[in-house]
């Protein structure tokens, strides 16, 4: 890896080290190459200026050259906000083996408060909340240091159901990981890995598939029957579900499914304590989403365990490595780092991600290379999963602790209690409620930060904007395995979704460009400002992808002739650009093949759910409704998935995201063909002045070959007719009125 064995100290960690860091080999020619880039693009803007001002005298001219401005200046702005992330990247390494000479004994290990969030039952199938419990239940940490808190967004019983099913079999389960040393401790990843090779394994696995049938039955059949309602627990777990008990309106409901005080598994070792929460939903209330979930969970933990540590995952994100908390603990137990450290975020990786990752949805830059820049400045923001908070940090600045409304939420509260007392019990019932906010500063000065859609990075931003630092860990091991997007629609749904929070930051208060630089310094702002300001990527992408295919069968010139020095600029811009980008993706363990759809996923986004979600969130902004929160299906269907694994783009059902990806594909299929004629024809000065568009114009022609074959295949794959011929039509009128625009 980039960096390694170069210590910030003394090159080698000492002996007694419980981590130790690495700066990137690459920074100072990261920096040099920033110099000559930047001045590039100085002359860049000194030509574009130039051409607007003294060679735009009619309307088309000033048109191209203001649009082609515009592009460029997007463009080179992102391109400044990336650099933040190539001042100084830090690697890191743990010593887990080192933390015996700190935490000597079981009763100095911290207890940790585990929070997994899931909200429908047929989007986020009940086996994949099972598995991911399973998988932290069972981590190398004394079990009675545990508690895991479900929390089920969509009031389903189908979901309790689910986590009863789990209780009983984590009884088997953990005891058996122990004895026998296991490091895959998410059962079906460990199942599908391992076929069975002893009787012990056999009947394990027996166990597994008969929970995992009664589970899917349950969730396929919609209800839970009373042939499934075995004990007294059952009975008194799904009693609240009554006639008048719906997803957007009910009580609360918190089961404590396992307590270690009580439960034990099958070889007398305690359990940890597993609790089920739904909070309270109201028609008439707002309930914001995962960050609301979330507030809910840390104050119902707060009155049963209230550990110092917490960890957050999504529904389907499950453990790949047992000690991942130890590492976490060579960083919490460091005493120069305690009081500022506010989180240690680990990289979110997938399984299930085909061979040449069609999608992008590995998202290196988001969850691999970009942290790394981080790290070295303030630290990563929040992803959302795999992330160890310091319960203090959701309570003000290290400074200056803002204290919650009560005593018993406070993150220094110890909890003597048992957790199923009665007084426990009613306490957290009673800050479930979905009126317990009002008045109060969760969301705003406490907790996780309401106000976008994007709860967590909008939250790792305003914690590291009151002073707090993060880290970023990145074992060789991956720490966690999740499930990620196989249908387009869902890639561009999610990507949707984003862009509308991350406009509810770049356009409040907290602009990462001039709150997040006041606080943080200029380079963190511009970190957190290349993802606040991703939507406008739709602007110099939309530029691109038509207006000089539409020039080029106009035969307009917008470009410097190849004899002139200024086409050489260009080639660097171009060559520079995607030559760095590449290098950083291919150091990020990435491949070739990857990075190329990589890039290719941008440009669909940008020509898709980029525009989108602009124009939803400014709609939104204009008081006019729009479609709300949408999770992302993981569900797997079989002939998706088998399209998927053969690297074929599933477009599958009509959306309206679909027409201007398709459009492009077309004018740029058209404006290629014309410039080839060009060439065949031997006009040589007019293709001198049009090269760098029929350049333009093939390069998406190659990136929409995917388009092209889903447009004419037959199969479910492809895109509807009906998309097709609408595309085709709008192109045919933006041709009309490129030829009355552009013609002098």
């Amino acid at each position: 890896m980039d960096g390694k064995g170069l210590s910030t100290t003394t090159g080698r960690p000492t002996s007694t080290a419980l981590h130790t860091a690495y700066p990137s080999r690459r920074t100072t020619a990261n920096r040099i190459f920033a110099a000559i880039y930047a001045s590039a693009l100085l002359a860049l803007f000194y030509h574009h200026t130039n051409n607007l001002l003294f060679h735009s005298t009619t309307f088309s001219s000033f048109f191209t050259s203001s649009s082609l401005l515009i592009a460029d200046f997007v463009f080179a702005f992102m391109w400044l906000a990336t650099q933040s992330f190539r001042m100084r990247p830090l690697y890191r390494e743990e010593f887990p083996e080192n933390l015996k000479r700190v935490l000597k004994k079981e009763s100095d290990f911290p207890a940790i408060d585990v929070f997994i969030c899931t909200a429908d039952p047929y989007k986020e199938p009940p086996m994949g909340v099972v598995n991911t419990a399973l998988s932290v239940m069972a981590y190398d940490y004394p079990a009675e240091k545990i508690s895991v808190y479900v929390s089920d967004d969509g009031g389903s019983a189908l979901t309790l159901f689910a986590i009863f099913e789990a209780a009983k079999f984590a009884g088997h389960w953990l005891p058996f990981c122990r004895k026998n040393d296991v490091v895959q401790r998410c059962p079906e990843a460990y199942f599908a890995a391992n076929p069975s090779t002893t009787s012990e394994t056999d009947k394990l696995k027996s166990l597994y598939e008969s929970m995992k049938v009664r589970v899917e039955n349950v969730v396929e059949r919609g209800k839970v029957d009373d042939q499934y309602i075995t004990d007294e627990q059952y009975h008194q777990g799904f009693a609240k579900w009554t006639d008048g008990f719906t997803r957007q309106d009910h009580p609360t409901v918190i089961q404590v499914v396992l307590d270690k005080s009580k439960d034990e598994d099958i070889t007398g070792h305690q359990m940890p304590n597993l609790v089920y929460v739904s909070r309270k939903k109201s028609r008439t209330s707002a309930h914001n989403f995962k960050a609301g979930a979330l507030n809910v969970l840390l104050r119902v933990s707060a009155t049963m365990s209230n550990a110092p540590v917490i960890l957050t995952l999504d529904c389907d994100t499950y453990s790949n490595d047992p000690q991942t908390p130890l590492r976490v603990l060579c960083y919490f137990s460091d005493h120069e780092l305690q009081s500022k450290l506010g989180y240690v975020q680990f990289p979110q990786r997938f399984h299930g991600i085909n061979k040449n990752d069609i999608y992008g949805c590995e998202l290196k830059r988001l969850f691999r290379i970009n942290p790394v820049g981080m790290d070295g400045m303030v630290g990563p923001n929040y992803v959302g999963t795999g992330c160890f908070f310091s319960r203090r940090a959701f309570f003000g600045g290290p400074s200056a602790l803002v204290s919650p409304e009560i005593p018993e939420l406070r993150p220094d509260n110890v909890v003597r209690k048992p957790i199923q007392s009665p007084e426990v019990l009613e306490l957290a019932h009673l800050v479930a409620g979905c009126d317990y906010e009002k008045q109060a500063q969760w969301g705003y000065k406490i907790g996780v930060r309401y106000g976008s859609l994007v709860e967590d990075f909008f939250t790792g931003y305003r914690l590291q904007c009151e002073g707090w630092k993060s880290i970023f860990c990145n074992p060789e091991k991956a720490a966690f395995y999740g499930d990620a997007p196989i249908s387009l629609v869902d890639v561009l749904n999610q990507n949707k979704r984003w862009s509308i929070g991350l406009y509810e930051v770049t356009f409040s208060k907290y602009c990462p460009l001039t709150f997040g630089s006041r606080y943080m310094g200029i380079l963190m702002g511009l970190a957190y400002a290349h993802y606040s300001f991703w939507p406008i990527w739709s602007i110099p992408m939309a530029i691109y992808a038509f207006l000089p295919s539409l020039a080029l069968l106009n035969g307009v010139s917008i470009f410097p002739k190849v004899s002139e020095p200024w086409f050489l600029l260009y080639l660097f811009l171009f060559l520079g650009g995607y030559g760095q980008d590449l290098l950083d993706f291919i150091i990020g363990e990435g491949t070739l093949k990857k990075w190329w759809n990589d890039q290719r996923i941008w440009m669909i986004r940008g020509l898709s759910c980029f525009w989108f979600g602009s124009i939803e969130y400014f709609l939104k902004s204009l008081g006019i409704s729009t479609h709300g929160f949408n999770l992302t299906s993981k569900v797997v269907d079989q002939e998706q998935s088998k399209r998927y694994e053969q690297g074929v783009f599933d477009f599958g059902v009509e959306s309206p995201m679909f027409v201007p990806m398709t459009m492009a594909a077309i004018t740029n299929l058209v404006a290629f063909c014309l410039g080839l004629v060009v060439v065949l024809t031997g006009r040589e000065s007019a293709f001198e002045g049009l090269f760098m568009q029929v350049l333009i114009s093939g390069f998406g022609v190659f990136n929409s070959l995917p388009v092209y074959e889903a447009m004419i295949t037959s199969s479910k794959s492809g895109i509807p007719t009906r998309t097709t011929l609408l595309s085709v039509v709008l192109s045919s009128v933006l041709f009309v009125a490129a030829f009355f625009a552009l013609r002098k």
